[in-house]
């Protein structure tokens, strides 16, 4: 006689949890089988080096990448050889979706800091996510926020002020972090003043002091790398400023 395998929901979704996988695991629907079904479709864990190459632009798109621990950033280089920073992952983010459109990936990701990521095989996710509804509609999920955030990105770059620029990041990444069930009032930025600055379209120097200035609002607090949320409403009411300016000027 057989025996059914006794799954352990709590325990799948804390290991789904610890290699980070919430985007996927962590949606309404996805079941224990599902969970155990997703965990298998991990083919490589390696640990990589603040600097190290996620991947370059032009290679080919095989897998789709998520770290267990460790944020990333992602890297535009222009026919000249400049660099600009075009957004950052957070842990528990996919990544590697910018190679979806031809196959290959236009642009390169590299680890902010010691990481370890997961790689998923993405024929793989895409054959199993096709028997799995639940996980296909998650997946499509994952896709529309990453959209979205390229979306913010080019908002963020068509504000005309620095503070709103600055509000604006700060808000999104907690928004994110919330979403994947991580401390979101007070978390550190694992990306340099400099790399954040090349993100905004700022000068290092105006980084800086927008962050000095919205310390002394009492908006945030600043202890190095490490940011706290002291008024999320004023951060939010910041962003909406600027939103409404916007749509003032387009009417």
């Amino acid at each position: 006689m057989s025996t059914s395998k006794v799954i352990n929901l709590n325990s799948l979704r804390k290991s789904c949890g610890q290699c980070s996988l919430q985007e996927l695991c962590l949606g309404g629907g996805v079941t224990s089988h599902d969970l155990e079904t997703l965990e298998d479709l991990v083919k490589n864990r390696r640990p990589l080096q603040r600097g190290d190459a996620l991947y370059r632009a032009g290679a080919e798109m095989h897998s789709l990448f998520v770290a267990r621990e460790g944020a990333f950033k992602t890297v535009a280089i222009s026919e000249s050889g400049d660099e600009q920073v075009i957004g950052f992952h957070l842990p528990g983010e996919l990544m590697g979706l910018d190679g979806l459109g031809n196959g290959r990936h236009r642009c390169e990701t590299l680890a902010l800091e010691e990481a370890q990521v997961c790689e998923v095989p993405f024929a793989d996710l895409e054959r199993v996510a096709a028997k799995i509804p639940s996980l296909q509609h998650q997946l499509l999920k994952v896709m529309g926020r990453s959209m979205n955030r390229d979306h913010d990105h080019l908002e963020m770059l068509g504000r005309r002020h620095a503070t709103e620029r600055v509000a604006l990041m700060l808000h999104s990444m907690s928004s994110r972090l919330e979403q994947l069930h991580r401390p979101h009032l007070s978390f550190s930025l694992s990306m340099s003043r400099e790399e954040i600055a090349s993100y905004l379209g700022l000068v290092i120097e105006t980084v800086s002091r927008t962050f000095s200035r919205l310390q002394d609002e009492g908006v945030i607090k600043v202890q190095g790398r490490k940011i706290s949320l002291l008024d999320p409403e004023r951060l939010a009411t910041l962003v909406h400023e600027g939103d409404e300016r916007r749509s003032t000027r387009a009417s």
